[in-house]
C-alpha cells in the first residue's frame, strides 16, 4: 500500500478513537500528509520491516513502532526514526 494511502487511513482511524502507527519509507511523505504517529524507516520500498530473513532486524522495527503508543506525551502528528544499528 502507499505512503500516502496509509497516512490517510491512519489519520481516519484515529479520528474513530484508535491509535496508529504507520511505518514510512517515504519522510517526505510523512512529512507532507503527517499521519497521526509514523516510525520513518531508512530502507527500499517494499522492504518496510527491512530485509527478508531477518526475524530480529523485523521485530526490532515492530517494538520501535509499538513504542511510539506507549510515550504519553507524544501528540500527534509525530514522525519518529528508526535508529539503525
Amino acid at each position: 500500500m502507499c505512503n500516502q494511502t496509509v497516512s490517510l487511513v491512519a489519520a481516519e482511524l484515529e479520528r474513530q478513537g484508535i491509535a496508529t502507527v504507520a511505518l514510512q519509507l517515504l519522510r517526505e511523505i510523512a512529512e507532507a500528509v503527517r499521519p497521526p504517529r509514523a516510525l520513518f524507516v531508512p530502507f527500499p520500498l517494499g522492504y518496510p520491516l527491512d530485509r527478508p530473513d531477518d526475524p530480529p532486524r523485523q521485530l526490532a522495527v515492530i517494538e520501535a513502532a509499538l513504542r511510539l503508543l506507549e510515550q504519553p506525551d507524544l501528540r500527534p502528528p509525530a514522525l519518529a526514526s528508526f535508529r539503525v544499528s
